[in-house]
């Protein structure tokens, strides 16, 4: 649909654009939530909107676990168990590495969000407790389970990708707050038995979510982007 630009706007813009806009400046990674449950219907809300997202072949492999209440409880007992006693088996690989501007860039935003929350760098115990706030959702109070048909292979993971940017667009357009964390994927036989995953279906990450917390430091973090310019090469 057309949107004329209209007076109050710049020039070849849109109020679409526009809006779209202010949520991806304004969006960030909650990583502290407050107790209470959200309504059904506004994660219904979210859901309707997230299932516009583009896939290949309009396959729409993404499935998502829901989990709230008693058994998020036992979804946290289990991971917290795990993560002490087994080393990380994702379905996906890990990066292998990141390299140069990548690792950079990653380096950042970690001392960004431990500074933001009065870690000193290079207090390993900090961190590592921060870090396992990552089996705990954050005190959120739902997680959504994301997989896709492992037959699908790569590019049902990057359908789900794109799934999860507007999973957490429409949430942050709510003002409900949301994380996506790839953590929670590298226990999936625990995600399995706690949630009854078919065995068939990749697990891709979680995404935890609920009203976020307007007081907690790590709320207030936020990460830069690069100019576009460095993420584009032309071939006029």
């Amino acid at each position: 649909m057309h949107i004329p630009p209209t007076a109050a706007l710049p020039a070849g813009t849109t109020p679409a654009y526009e809006t779209l806009s202010t949520l991806l400046h304004t969006r960030y990674s909650c990583r502290a939530f407050l107790p209470q449950e959200l309504d059904r219907a506004t994660i219904d809300r979210i859901l309707a909107a997230a299932q516009r997202t583009a896939s290949w072949c309009n396959a729409q492999p993404w499935q998502l676990t829901i989990a709230s209440g008693a058994t998020l409880a036992r979804l946290r007992s289990a991971l917290q168990a795990h993560v002490a006693a087994e080393p990380a088996a994702p379905d996906l690989p890990w990066p292998r590495e990141y390299r140069g501007v990548y690792q950079e860039r990653r380096r950042e935003c970690g001392w960004g969000l431990y500074e933001a929350l009065g870690i000193p760098k290079g207090d390993r115990e900090a961190s590592a407790r921060q870090a396992a706030q990552n089996f705990t959702m954050f005190g959120a109070p739902h997680v959504a389970i994301v997989s896709s048909d492992e037959a699908l292979g790569v590019y049902g993971a990057v359908d789900c990708g794109a799934y999860v940017g507007n999973f957490l667009l429409a949430a942050h357009s709510l003002g409900v707050g949301a994380v996506a964390q790839a953590a929670l994927a590298a226990y999936p036989r625990v995600l399995r038995d706690v949630l009854d995953i078919a065995p068939d279906r990749t697990i891709v990450c979680g995404i935890s979510f609920g009203l976020p917390d307007p007081h907690h430091p790590a709320n207030k973090f936020r990460t830069r982007r690069a100019d576009p310019g460095d993420s584009v090469i032309w071939r006029d």
